[in-house]
């Protein structure tokens, strides 16, 4: 089965790094430097179809330009995105956010962290990801900026 990543870190490093990690997974892997250059955080809902989500996993770092990734990963939440894993890379958490994070349901890594912590991860989360689930191409599609166009 093949399954498919969303990752944000503004150091290009990590996103390599994690890019490598999921890609040698078989993930189809989609990276950003931050959200405001996912075409996913330019629209008001959700533009997956109903039985579909936009990645099986969304990791994020808390401190980017232009938007945080709790600022973000809420937004997208509120919009409707079904993706049910999700996670924040952070080397500043504070009691806060662990408990803003547990409320939503997002693991938390702490950075630096370890690869083999992502690995553990995702081989829980795998096992929950439905066979025949269906993703949206939200990528190969232009997403209107608004319901007028």
């Amino acid at each position: 089965m093949n399954y498919r990543a969303l990752i944000f870190d503004d150091q290009k490093e990590i996103r390599q790094i994690l890019w490598s990690l999921f890609d040698n997974r078989g993930y189809e892997v989609f990276t950003f430097p931050h959200p405001a250059l996912c075409p996913l955080s330019e629209v008001n809902e959700c533009p997956c179809p109903k039985d579909q989500a936009c990645s099986d996993v969304i990791i994020s770092d808390m401190d980017m330009p232009f938007k945080d990734g709790f600022a973000f990963i809420e937004e997208q939440i509120n919009k409707g995105c079904r993706c049910n894993h999700i996670a924040l890379m952070s080397g500043a958490f504070t009691k806060e956010h662990f408990t803003k994070a547990n409320s939503l349901g997002i693991m938390i890594f702490k950075k630096p962290f370890r690869l083999s912590e992502i690995n553990h991860w995702l081989d829980q989360i795998e096992k929950d990801i439905a066979p025949k689930r269906k993703l949206s191409d939200w990528f190969l599609k232009r997403i209107p900026q608004n319901k007028e166009e």
